[in-house]
């Protein structure tokens, strides 16, 4: 019964070196990749981890300085971000931030060429969307208005796209174009849903213009109809 035994398990220790003599190299191999892919993926993790602390360590010191009203800190801070952390959401913010305290402070220049860098670099599309609507709004003020309408030309991501006609309508109104803004703030209005507070500011606009909201409606309706017409 033992030599039997031992037969038995002769047969599988064979097998099983031959097993290991065809697929031993693919198994190692395998084996390897699985490995090394995990441990790049700990590190990657690690390193993106790391990433977002150290960035998110240099926002604090944006936001400690926008609040004590300390420009230079804070362009340095964000100065670091750009350097060090540009991809991170962090650094958007920072200079959104930081152009903010610069227009109040007068210093529209400034305040353009940060946000011409986050509306370019933000890997975050609301972000650079923000920028971007924020920027045409500093050009506006400059007269600079082909620029700032180009910055809303298009590329807008869809729950921007009605604050970018309203502000497509402001610049329009600043050059006395009153049939083009009346026709960017229709479209904003309609984009607006009746539940958001913001339809209402766009409404007082429309009326200041001598177009009642409900017109706007109705030719929404009427051609809605003639689409549906044969």
């Amino acid at each position: 019964m033992a030599n039997h035994l031992d037969l038995e398990e002769q047969e599988q220790l064979d097998q099983l070196k031959h097993l290991w003599n065809t697929w031993g190299t693919l198994i190692s191999s395998v084996l390897l990749v699985v490995t090394v892919s995990l441990v790049g993926w700990n590190g990657y993790q690690y390193w993106q981890n790391r990433q977002a602390s150290q960035a998110a360590a240099l926002y604090d010191a944006v936001d400690v300085a926008a609040r004590a009203g300390d420009q230079g800190r804070m362009a340095q801070a964000f100065g670091d971000l750009k350097a060090k952390y540009a991809g991170t959401t962090q650094a958007s913010q920072a200079g959104l931030a930081l152009a903010k305290t610069l227009v109040e402070a007068g210093n529209e220049d400034g305040a353009k060429e940060v946000l011409a860098w986050v509306a370019s670099q933000s890997g975050d599309e609301g972000l650079k969307a923000l920028a971007r609507l924020r920027l045409a709004s500093v050009l506006m003020d400059q007269k600079n208005y082909d620029e700032a309408l180009k910055q809303l030309s298009s590329g807008m991501p869809l729950e921007f796209e009605a604050t970018a006609a309203d502000r497509r309508g402001d610049i329009y109104l600043s050059q006395d174009k009153r049939a083009e803004a009346v026709a960017e703030y229709s479209k904003a209005y309609k984009l607006l849903e009746d539940s958001v507070e913001y339809r209402r500011l766009v409404e007082v606009k429309l009326g200041a213009l001598g177009v009642s909201p409900q017109s706007v409606a109705v030719a929404e309706a009427a051609a809605a109809e003639g689409v549906k017409k044969p």
